[in-house]
């Protein structure tokens, strides 16, 4: 066990990033209108998951270069700077939905009532800057992401299993009916992508390489990987099944309409208290998912155009801070119309699966070179389930695409 808690590290980082605020909203909307057909598709993409987040970590240990580099050298710059726009372009959408939960979950704490558009518009300033200070100042960013990772994934899994044991101690107020009508599909793709999130999984070669593991630690990274993926997929499948017992079946479906509002409803039956543990474990996926989001995309895109991949390096802090911006940005533009922010939260977390095809397939070309040979081979275990994870990846794609659309044009 205690080889097991000193394995962990880069990969609980993946972890608290994908398992932010659009996480905690889509997998609620799923457990509130398809019920028990969520959980299986929470575990199947939990596995594919675990393969690809593997397979990432064994490329970031046998390659000298980081994952961009070796791209660039096999394949050209024009290839490594798509993949470098692509996860960009994906964690700065990403971002917008994590600053509008981040509104939804201290409304849900506080009370929705006090809030106007200045207000919220200030806070969210203030944080991002907060944040973007950290990371210029903070001197070993890495080891305090980690810490903090660890910490807030800490208290996400005990704000959420709480609310399941609550949620099954008590009998239901309602006789539960099938739904008349067929579900959206859009929050279950939502919930895929971010659970199946070959962006983040992509980032778990470069945390290796910040954590300093080389060849002798490939069974570290195994290890690493199955038990941080682990407790993501378990913590979904909390949050789904306490929705699918308190919502799902009613009469009068209950809508969504934010992250914040999924808290709300829970008071009645819960109480107040109850509210507040499940709130705070919004925001605590709104803090793991802030900085460690944009970290991503800010260091890959630096890697990808040759500014550096190592957070100690001038590039990815400024790419990061330029993520922040954009993310900041689109939701200062959203919340100023006082609308429902669940259509974009929903979209944006089902927009990440459109970029999986082209990170999914970087990872598997580079896992299958012909020169990976005696302990640098991967396994093909590995290698077979990150290759499903693949062609999943494009069909999500093609599906999400159709869904998408449909969303935005009305159909």
């Amino acid at each position: 066990m205690k080889r097991i808690l000193k394995s962990i590290g880069p990969a609980i980082i993946v972890a608290a990033v994908v398992l932010g605020p659009g996480s905690i909203l889509t997998s609620s909307k799923v457990g509130a209108t398809f019920g028990l057909i969520g959980l299986p598709v929470v575990i199947c993409a939990a596995v594919l998951m675990i393969g690809m987040v593997a397979l990432s970590a064994r490329l970031g240990v046998i390659y000298e270069g980081s994952l961009c580099t070796e791209l660039r050298q096999r394949l050209g710059l024009g290839v490594t700077v798509t993949v470098g726009v692509i996860l960009f372009g994906l964690v700065a959408l990403f971002q917008s939905s994590n600053n509008m939960a981040l509104i939804g979950g201290l409304e849900a704490l506080f009370g929705k009532g006090e809030w106007s558009v200045s207000m919220r518009l200030g806070i969210l300033m203030l944080f991002n800057g907060l944040i973007v200070a950290c990371l210029y100042l903070l001197r070993n960013l890495y080891s305090s992401v980690e810490k903090l990772m660890k910490l807030l994934i800490g208290l996400m899994s005990v704000a959420f299993l709480v609310n399941l044991i609550v949620a099954y101690s008590r009998p239901r107020g309602y006789v539960s009916v099938e739904p008349s009508e067929a579900p959206d599909l859009l929050p279950l793709l939502g919930m895929i992508g971010t659970t199946f999130s070959v962006g983040g999984a992509f980032y778990q070669a470069y945390l290796v390489k910040e954590k300093g593991w080389g060849i002798g630690d490939v069974g570290k990274g195994l290890v690493d990987s199955v038990v941080s993926i682990s407790v993501l997929g378990m913590m979904t499948a909390a949050i789904l099944l306490t929705s699918y017992r308190v919502f799902y079946g009613q009469e009068d479906p209950i809508a969504l309409s934010s992250v914040g509002d999924v808290a709300l409803q829970l008071e009645p039956l819960f109480g107040s208290w109850a509210r507040v543990v499940f709130a705070s474990g919004i925001l605590a996926g709104a803090l793991s998912s802030f900085l460690v989001n944009c970290l991503i995309g800010g260091t890959v895109m630096s890697d990808a155009v040759g500014k550096g991949g190592r957070l100690s390096d001038s590039g990815p802090v400024h790419f990061t801070a330029l993520a922040l911006a954009i993310g900041m940005g689109v939701a200062m533009m959203s919340l100023a119309k006082e609308g429902s922010t669940v259509l974009l939260i929903t979209i944006a977390q089902a927009m990440t699966v459109l970029g999986l095809p082209a990170l999914a397939g970087a990872l598997v070309y580079l896992g299958t070179r012909k020169d990976l040979e005696g302990e640098k081979k991967v396994p093909t275990p590995i290698v077979v389930i990150a290759s499903i994870g693949f062609f999943v990846s494009c069909g999500l794609a093609c599906l999400t695409a159709m869904k998408v659309y449909g969303k935005l044009t009305g159909q």
